[in-house]
This record gives C-alpha cells, sequence and structure tokens, in this order.
C-alpha cells in the first residue's frame, strides 16, 4: 500500500496543475541525484526551495514520493513508479525545447560540463573566450574534477576525458589528437642528482607520483621500439593537481610526468628539461561524450564545432 504524504487527508482525484508541473521537473533532478543540495545546484534553485515545493507537491497529490533522513534522500516505491512513467516525456520536452535554439537569430541556453584538468586548461580556456564572443546568451557551467564522475548523475550535459577512459554506454567525439607524455626536471635536480638513461633509472630518483581520479597511484609508461613499460616510481610527494606538480617540479622537488602541452613553454624557457625523450608515450586525445538517448544541445553542438575550427591540441 503506498503511504499517504504527511498531513495528507484527502481522497479526491489529483488535478495536475502548472505549479505541479514545474515540481515534477524539481522531483525528477532530486530522484537524479538523490540530494537536494545537487539537485539544487544543477536547477539553480536552493535545496531548502526544493524542499518545500516537494513537500506542497506531496500534499496536493496525497502521497509520499521520498524518504528523507539527515544522511540520505531515497525514492519510495510511488516514488519510483512516478519517475518511470514521466521521466522520458519531461526528456522530450526539454530536447523539443532545445529544438527551437536553431530557429533564433542567437542561440541562448545553458550546457553544463564535467570536464578534467587537463581539458579544461589546455583544450577549453583556449576556446572559451571566442565562444564567449560569439555567443553570449549562451550559459557553459565547468565542473573541472579528476574524479571519474558519472555525467548524468552530475547533472551534466556532457564530459571531457581522455580517450580510452570514456564510459561504453556514451556517445563520444574526438576534440583533439593524441597527445604525448613526457618526463622533466628541473636544471638544479638534474645537476644534483643526475639524469636517467632509462626508465628503470627512475627507481633511484625522486619522482612526484600521480593520484588518479579512482585514487590509485599511476604508473608511469614508456615506449620504444615497440617496447612499452609502465613504472611505478618512488617518491614522497603524491599529487592529483596539475599546477602542483610544475610547481614543485620546477622548484627541483623531483621528476613530474605530465602531458607535453602543460609544461612546453617551461621546457622552451629552460626552466625544466626533457628526460628520457626517447621513451615519451603518446596517449589518445580528449574526447567529449554524452548519453546516446538525449538529443544533443545546441550550445554544447556550437562548442565542438569552435573547438574543432580553433584547434588547440590539433586534431
Amino acid at each position: 500500500m503506498i503511504a499517504p504524504a504527511a498531513g495528507c487527508r484527502h481522497n479526491r482525484p489529483v488535478q495536475i496543475t502548472r505549479t505541479d508541473l514545474a515540481d515534477f521537473s524539481y522531483f525528477l533532478a532530486i530522484a537524479r541525484h538523490r540530494s537536494f543540495r545537487r539537485a539544487g545546484l544543477e536547477l539553480g534553485v536552493s535545496a531548502s526551495a526544493l524542499s518545500h515545493a516537494l513537500k506542497g507537491l506531496e500534499t496536493r497529490i496525497g502521497v509520499r514520493l521520498l524518504n528523507r533522513t539527515n544522511r540520505s534522500v531515497t525514492l519510495t516505491a510511488a516514488g519510483e513508479e512516478l519517475v518511470a512513467a514521466i521521466h522520458a516525456p519531461f526528456e522530450a520536452i526539454g530536447s523539443a525545447v532545445e529544438a527551437l535554439n536553431r530557429h533564433r537569430g542567437r542561440p541562448a541556453g545553458r550546457i553544463r560540463l564535467n570536464v578534467m584538468e587537463h581539458a579544461s586548461t589546455l583544450l577549453l580556456a583556449p576556446v572559451l573566450p571566442s565562444f564567449a564572443e560569439r555567443y553570449p546568451e549562451i550559459e557553459v557551467d565547468l565542473r573541472v574534477s579528476n574524479h571519474l564522475l558519472d555525467v548524468v548523475d552530475a547533472g551534466a550535459d556532457a564530459g571531457i576525458r581522455y580517450g580510452g577512459t570514456v564510459p561504453e554506454d556514451m556517445i563520444a567525439q574526438r576534440l583533439s589528437a593524441d597527445i604525448r607524455w613526457v618526463v622533466v626536471g628541473a636544471p638544479a635536480y638534474l645537476e644534483r642528482f643526475g639524469t636517467p638513461a632509462h626508465p628503470h633509472d627512475l627507481l633511484a630518483h625522486r619522482c612526484l607520483r600521480i593520484r588518479l581520479g579512482d585514487d590509485r597511484i599511476y604508473h608511469w609508461e614508456f615506449e620504444k621500439a615497440g617496447k612499452a613499460i609502465a613504472i611505478d616510481v618512488p617518491g614522497s610527494l603524491t599529487c592529483d593537481n596539475t599546477q602542483s606538480l610544475i610547481a614543485l617540479a620546477t622548484g627541483g622537488a623531483g621528476l613530474a610526468y605530465l602531458p607535453e602541452p602543460c609544461v612546453g613553454p617551461l621546457v622552451g624557457s629552460g626552466d625544466l628539461r626533457l628526460v628520457l625523450e626517447d621513451w615519451s608515450s603518446w596517449g589518445l586525445g580528449f574526447h567529449l561524450y554524452y548519453p546516446g538517448r538525449r538529443q544533443i544541445p545546441t550550445g554544447l553542438r556550437l562548442l565542438i564545432d569552435l573547438v574543432r575550427e580553433m584547434r588547440p591540441l590539433g586534431l
């Protein structure tokens, strides 16, 4: 039996109003995130306003949709049924409204992207100023994180990751050429500790270890003449932020392993030197990905086109 909402005493048939339709969209966001706070961030509405709206909806329809505690938000059986029933129609409405953008003189709207740090600095930073100038009515909301988040759960329209790490159930579009990964060190470090000639020499060096988005420690990868090596390098310093790694390497704290575009200017200025260059490996370039069941938002399509037009990392 479906429990009635707290404070509800009527058995009248439910009459759907415009307010209900708005609250149903709020409910879907809360159900997707299992969090009033995260749903509010997606919708631009405070968590307290969402809570008030949902309480009002439950009272009007006479059914409890959510179970709330201080630590969790879960769906009731009725809530699960409602999500299954209205999710597709609301997706269809969103796609239809988005399609109207094609008939506007100036595209508008909002796109939400979940991108890893390297993609934000190397791929998007050179492009977004021109994008904002060309399409001033399109808002771009970036969430920069190296954690492997689910873009649907995060409320994003799309994500950007290195190729090979994109979930298999997503549509992926390549946005850059493949990227070379290099080892670099400061001149002062190399003068003090010497220059490794083979990847295995790194085992006797101070290395700046990399923590991945899933909390694993990255093994530095090398290749030469068809031979591939992965080294679990030693080091007392571990970091998940590229700018911190660059600052540490420039300061002589150890050797760093990074995408070549991140350190190119510092290598050119002499602040860093390439090490083991003949063993450098290539990794797949950046790919944008999004759920296949959704129509791609106009703003996202325009951003893809501009990245491919400007080619900040080649393509």
